[in-house]
């Protein structure tokens, strides 16, 4: 009876944001040269045969080099022979493929194999740390995101990173690559949603010198440049679906072929791949297979969007400003700049909030980040949200500016921006019985960030 999606081997998906749950496969071997030996293996393939590259290598010498391999579909785990020489049987059948429940035994050749699940369920405690690598951040979500690499990180398994673009995706990668036992290795970058659909295939695999026009060289594909390292596919949902089939026999095989060669050569590479798509629903549309999908998503990752976590906005701004290039002594943000960056949508999510703050850096004349530095695309959208927003605590803020007239223009416009701010909190928690949490929803703003505000005006509720 084949065994259901949720039992295939060795995938690991991540239950709720403090748990993952690893499955994985063991094959023991009871009667063969090997008897009392087993294997547990963690990747999504297993590979059986006498090939010393193998998954599970094998002495008997009536088993071929590439004799078998288990390996996960979508309706469940299968067995299949590989075309070895004497053969592979369950029980006294020869079989070419066939489904595998948990406990069942198999030969190969004269070895006989048993096969059973081997699931873990580990606890994952959010970090206590508000960075990891290269990514920052404080917040619940992100800490959680860091507890989760930590543990996989210094694995071997195949990691998908989903979410919106913007997020630190390739930054999530070279994180798992740094905490890796390939750190020493190569970390090579594809983007598949960057390069020309004719040249992809040469791109990813490599080609013979003459294996078409304009190959007047061989050249190595990115999986043989990664060698003994990791490779980042960003952007895989973009890769055409032609395509799709090649790059899972690498997956599957761990070997390429170049375009225009006749051989084949083993790659030892991690792979992590990234996509701001949701795969399951491009695989339901037939934009992408679903074997493939299985094969990227042995632990599926995804980071959080910007306006979820606006409490890491001071912890984020900071670090930004601290690498920023040509930053002249610029520490932080106005008040009222930091009151819209907890008011903005981000769409960009942290490369955006990156350009904005590198792209106000030249226009600033102290310490801090102010209004005059903003591109003008934020400030037209922070005007747009204050025409859309009661027009009271507006005139109220009008009123105030109209006595600044005789303050210098950067002072009046401060007190100004003060004025509008108390009013406007004034009035959006009135119209919502003082209740902080369904004020933060009306205003798209985090709760915190309303706190902050009340605390900052001396405004307190009811």
């Amino acid at each position: 009876m084949p065994v259901p999606v949720s039992e295939v081997t060795s995938t690991i998906a991540v239950h709720n944001p403090r748990q993952i749950h690893i499955r994985r496969a063991r094959l023991a071997c009871e009667a063969g040269p090997e008897a009392g030996q087993s294997w547990q293996v963690d990747g999504d393939v297993i590979r059986i045969g006498a090939l010393k590259t193998g998954d599970v290598v094998l002495t008997d010498n009536t088993v071929s080099r590439r004799h078998a391999e288990i390996l996960r579909t979508s309706g469940g785990i299968v067995l299949r022979d590989l075309g070895s020489t004497n053969g592979t049987f369950v029980g006294p059948v020869k079989i070419k493929e066939v489904f595998l429940a948990p406990e069942t035994r198999f030969k190969v050749g004269r070895t006989e194999l048993v096969f059973t699940l081997d699931d873990e369920v580990i606890d994952v405690a959010p970090s206590q740390l508000d960075h990891f690598e290269g990514l920052v951040g404080a917040s619940m979500a992100m800490r959680e995101v860091f507890g989760i690499l930590e543990r996989i990180a210094p694995t071997d398994l195949t990691v998908l990173i989903t979410g919106e673009t913007g997020t630190g995706k390739e930054l999530a990668s070279q994180a798992v690559h740094s905490r890796s036992p390939r750190v020493g290795g190569p970390f090579v970058v594809f983007d598949c949603g960057a390069a020309p659909d004719n040249l992809i295939e040469s791109e990813l695999f490599g080609h013979q010198r003459g294996a078409f026009t304009g190959a007047v060289d061989s050249r190595p594909g990115v999986f043989e440049q990664a060698q003994g390292g990791t490779i980042f596919l960003d952007e895989i949902g973009e890769l055409p679906l032609d395509l799709q089939p090649k790059l899972l026999r690498v997956l599957e095989q761990r070997e390429v072929r170049r375009i225009g060669g006749r051989g084949t050569k083993g790659v030892d590479v991690r792979v992590v791949a990234a996509t701001n798509r949701d795969l399951r629903e491009e695989v339901d549309a037939g934009r992408f297979r679903e074997d493939l999908y299985y094969r990227l998503a042995v632990v599926e990752l995804q980071l959080p969007s910007l306006r979820s976590r606006l409490t890491d906005l001071p912890l984020l701004t900071t670090h930004l400003l601290r690498r920023a290039p040509h930053n002249r002594g610029v520490v932080g943000l106005s008040d009222p700049v930091r009151a819209i960056f907890e008011a903005y949508h981000w769409p960009g999510n942290v490369r955006e909030l990156n350009n904005v703050i590198e792209r106000a850096l030249p226009f600033c004349d102290g310490r801090t980040i102010a209004i005059d530095a903003l591109p003008q695309s934020l400030r037209a959208a922070a005007a747009q949200r204050a025409k859309a927003a009661p027009q009271a605590p507006i005139a109220a803020a009008a009123e105030a500016g109209a006595a600044m007239a005789e303050l210098p223009f950067k002072d009046a416009k401060d007190q100004l921006i003060e004025a509008f701010e108390r009013e406007y909190l004034l009035d959006l928690l009135d119209r919502h019985d003082g209740n902080v949490s369904k004020a933060a929803r009306a205003a798209h703003m985090d709760r915190k960030s309303i706190t902050r505000l009340m605390k900052k005006h001396g405004i307190t509720r009811g």
